[in-house]
């Protein structure tokens, strides 16, 4: 069978990390969306997602296709269900559809049509941006009991202190010393070829994805993912860093989210609760305002390859673009639009020429190539958001 990922509704309620990737392709727990269902379905998967996105994320289209909404996570019940989908069935979670069968091209299917089958066991969907720290905790603890079933963790160094050892999971070639583990509350999982150095603390739950670090000193709380290749220190509480993206020194980020490729200077800081205890309202590009989120706690969300400076001070609920470069004293505003180079005394254009280079130089030290197609679609999204960029 062949199996399609689709965006769905929750695309630009999960801005500005789909403005870079599809919806599948969104970390949370320890894998992205796509890795999850790749892995419970044996199969590989394609997406169905903006134009501009096609180059990078082409879609395969065969006689015969399931369609899945992305937003929505997999678990064995939902899908049992969807392998045993037959034509022009579908199968909905109250208004939403998750998935359905059909040997028609996409721009002619009409679900009204199909049968509709109801799901009414445990859904976990991903909605809005701030889902993906909230809920990161279920997510973590589903992809820990799914990756590490039937398996043994490789040996932990004695030179560590270890609390709930049996919760705790090392892949091959990850290495951890001098460290405090303690996966009371949640697992910790080191991935492979991934380095804990001496002095962490760490509390799960909390996942170190492939080669990625925790450099030394580093406090980390959980539920944290820290994605491939990225590097932390510092004190990282309730985030997820999507991969490629560091916040190698001191400085506090919490109930948070960074895209790929980010930066986070020494000694920047993000507030995660209001002075008046106040439920945290973020922006929203879907609505093109400010949101509650009806969380207490909430802190940065930072698209791809953005940065700042040392000594960056972000607001509680700051949202910050795609290719920005953060660096003058004091708090920019909560909501800073892609291509954007400055800060709480002002504001410019970040042009495309000028952000590509540094993206080079960056990309190149993990080894990873920025090529003309990375270029294009950065090129698109400079034109996307300048209707936010009134300098």
């Amino acid at each position: 069978m062949n199996y399609i990922l689709f965006d769905g509704p929750a695309r630009d309620a999960l801005l500005p990390f789909t403005y870079t990737r599809p919806v599948a392709d969104i970390r949370i727990g320890i894998l992205t969306i796509r890795e999850k269902w790749e892995k419970y379905l044996g199969n590989t998967t394609s997406s169905i997602t903006e134009e501009y996105l096609t180059e990078k994320y082409p879609m395969v289209e065969l006689e015969e296709n399931v369609l899945i909404n992305a937003s929505f996570l997999p678990n064995k019940a939902l899908v049992s269900l969807i392998e045993n989908l037959k034509e022009n069935e579908a199968i909905f979670h109250e208004e939403h559809v998750i998935a359905f069968f059909t040997k028609d091209a996409q721009e002619k299917i009409e679900l009204s049509s199909f049968k509709h089958i109801e799901f009414d066991g445990d859904v976990f969907q991903i909605e809005n941006t701030w889902d993906i720290f909230s809920k990161n905790g279920e997510a973590l603890q589903a992809d820990f009991d799914f990756i590490t079933a039937g398996r043994k963790s490789q040996p932990i160094s004695n030179t560590n202190r270890l609390i709930k050892e049996d919760n705790i999971f090392l892949e091959e070639g990850a290495s951890v010393e001098f460290s405090i583990l303690n996966a009371t509350d949640g697992p910790i999982y080191i991935g492979k070829n991934a380095q804990v150095w001496e002095g962490a603390m760490i509390r799960g739950a909390f996942a170190l994805c492939e080669s990625a670090t925790v450099k030394m000193g580093g406090k980390m709380y959980g539920p944290t993912t820290v994605g491939p290749f990225s590097k932390v220190c510092g004190e990282v509480s309730n985030a997820v860093l999507f991969g490629y993206s560091s916040k190698g020194h001191e400085g506090y980020l919490g109930n948070s989210v960074l895209g790929e490729w980010c930066n986070i200077g020494a000694d920047s800081n993000n507030s995660n609760l209001k002075n008046n205890y106040a439920k945290v309202r973020i922006w929203n590009y879907a609505t093109e305002g400010f949101d509650q989120t009806g969380l207490q706690f909430c802190g940065l969300m930072m698209g791809d390859h953005s940065k700042t400076a040392i000594n960056t001070m972000f607001n509680t609920g700051t949202v910050i673009g795609v290719n920005c470069n953060i660096y003058v004293p004091g708090f920019p505003r909560n909501f800073v639009p892609s291509f954007s180079w400055g800060g709480a005394t002002g504001f410019s254009s970040y042009l495309p020429k000028k952000a590509f280079e540094a993206a080079k130089v960056m990309m190149a030290r993990r080894g990873v190539e920025f090529d003309a197609t990375e270029a294009r679609i950065l090129e698109h999204v400079f034109e996307l958001t300048k209707k936010w960029r009134n300098y």
